[in-house]
């Protein structure tokens, strides 16, 4: 038996509107522009003003300690120095960024550093290495959160930071034994 002769339609089917209206809403949002999401420019400025301030912070630290315990300048200078080019490379996207973006508002405070008076150190040495310490897994756990909410290339480097910072944290555990 024959089949019937087939009806084709005379315009598009209703599979091919859906599947285009689906796609024109996914395209829409693609090109949204950068600030829509909060992670554009300004969100990433600001993600890596705030990074370079808290390497700034963490180096303070780094810094009275060393100055209210010499005897520990042999273990604590590599980390300290390694803290410095952290902070470093995200001041360095900041300027990238702020350049781009036509504001330095991200780099002015990112350049400043706290000052070591500014930290507390314990009297004894342990203690002090205890605080430090404290200071890098904070620090680590705060940007392995914030790594989330970044576009690519900060997060990279945020992943790479607190990495290092959480291998700060063990190398000072683990020499205090």
């Amino acid at each position: 038996m024959p089949y019937p002769p087939s009806r084709i339609p005379s315009g598009p089917r209703r599979r091919s509107l859906l599947a285009s209206a689906a796609g024109a809403a996914l395209l829409a949002g693609c090109s949204a522009g950068p600030d829509d999401a909060g992670t554009g420019p300004s969100a990433t400025a600001r993600a890596r003003a705030r990074a370079a301030r808290d390497s700034r912070g963490l180096l303070g630290h780094y810094d009275a300690v060393l100055a209210a315990h010499p005897g520990l300048a042999e273990r604590l200078r590599p980390l300290r120095a390694q803290v410095a080019a952290h902070a470093a490379a995200f001041e360095e996207g900041s300027a990238a960024t702020a350049t781009a973006s036509g504001t330095a508002s991200g780099t002015a405070s990112a350049t400043t550093t706290a000052s070591p008076s500014a930290v507390a150190v314990p009297a004894a040495e342990k203690d002090a290495v205890a605080g430090l310490v404290a200071a890098e897994r904070a620090l680590a756990d705060r940007r392995a959160k914030e790594l989330l909410e970044v576009p690519g290339e900060l997060a990279r480097l945020l992943a790479s930071v607190a990495a290092a910072g959480a291998a700060h944290a063990y190398l000072l555990t683990e020499g205090s034994r």
